[in-house]
């Protein structure tokens, strides 16, 4: 490396050359491009079965990714590595799915025995290829042809631009089909328990403090009796029902700073509370209670079912669950 050479200079010639190349795919999407497109999606969707990707190389690996994009939002798909495919992984698939093949060129030998295999038993094969008139493009029942764009390595020999629009295209496919089948947040939990992003998919009444544990106190107590309650159960607020037990108001740490006087304590809550305090449904996202709580520079909910108090959920749950 020479003491001249500008290692940020590079780096930003490489992702403009990759934009570029991003940008040719959306024109391409707006001609010619989106006919094929359309098809795709609809011949991936109506599948009884399955949707294969394939590929070798950097196209292999981008497929993978591809997959498992699909795979979690909502279109039953897997991989195959075009090189085992015609060792004993064609068994894999079935008349009833569609196969995706990645090649930049299109003339990758290792596809050959797919190909034969997609055509002898009838089986959609969907192109993703810059080489339409290539072996894989001429075979193919609905061939996605990307645009031609320059690599982002110097030589233009490295797959990165290509590999980019690739995954790029994938994506697109993947978002299609989830808005299509109108592919839900509560759908996306279902594949995602795990991690920050599954907290965040749990609802409410996963998280909520039930029963005995919520702060309670009825309309009329005395502030004395509300703040044991308040400091009892812990959760720095208290909720305030009528005679129905239907939520009237809360109390928190910070109406007790806001309305601090010597007679505090012998008042009634009805003359400290908030009333209409804000809520959550149990069926509430717990990625939704806590843009609650932050907007709104609060540390705990009533979780209510129309205005009955049903638990309470705190911050402090959201913490330790990984949503925040």
């Amino acid at each position: 490396m020479t003491d001249s050479f500008d290692s940020i200079a590079s780096a930003v010639r490489a992702l403009e050359v990759e934009t570029d190349g991003l940008k040719a795919l959306s024109a391409a999407l707006r001609n010619g491009l989106g006919g094929a497109f359309s098809a795709a999606v609809e011949r991936i969707r109506e599948a009884p079965g399955r949707l294969i990707v394939t590929g070798m190389g950097k196209s292999g690996h981008i497929g993978r990714k591809i997959a498992a994009t699909l795979a979690s939002t909502g279109t039953p798909a897997f991989f195959i590595h075009a090189g085992d495919a015609g060792h004993g992984d064609l068994g894999m698939i079935t008349t009833q799915d569609v196969v995706l093949a990645l090649s930049w060129s299109g003339e990758t030998t290792e596809l050959q025995s797919l190909i034969d295999y997609t055509r002898r038993y009838r089986i959609t094969l969907i192109a993703l290829t810059a080489g339409v008139g290539s072996t894989l493009g001429k075979a193919a029942d609905i061939t996605l042809a990307l645009p031609e764009a320059r690599e982002a390595c110097p030589h233009n020999l490295a797959p990165t631009t290509s590999s980019l629009m690739q995954l790029a295209l994938g994506d697109a496919l993947a978002i299609a089909l989830l808005e299509s089948r109108g592919f839900t947040a509560i759908d996306f939990g279902v594949f995602h328990p795990a991690g920050k992003l599954g907290a965040a998919l749990k609802f409410a009444r996963d998280l909520m403090h039930t029963g005995a544990r919520i702060p309670l106190v009825p309309l009329g107590t005395r502030m004395s009796d509300a703040v044991v309650e308040m400091t009892g159960k812990g959760l720095g607020c208290v909720g305030i029902v009528d005679a129905h037990g239907m939520l009237a108001g809360i109390i928190t740490d910070g109406d007790l700073r806001r309305h601090m006087r010597p007679d505090l304590l012998s008042v009634s809550v009805d003359d400290v509370m908030t009333r209409q305090p804000k809520t959550v449904r149990p069926d509430q996202l717990a990625s939704e209670a806590l843009e609650i709580l932050n907007s709104s520079k609060i540390t705990a909910l009533i979780v209510a079912e129309g205005k009955r108090p049903v638990g309470i959920l705190h911050l402090h749950d959201l913490l330790r669950a990984g949503v925040a």
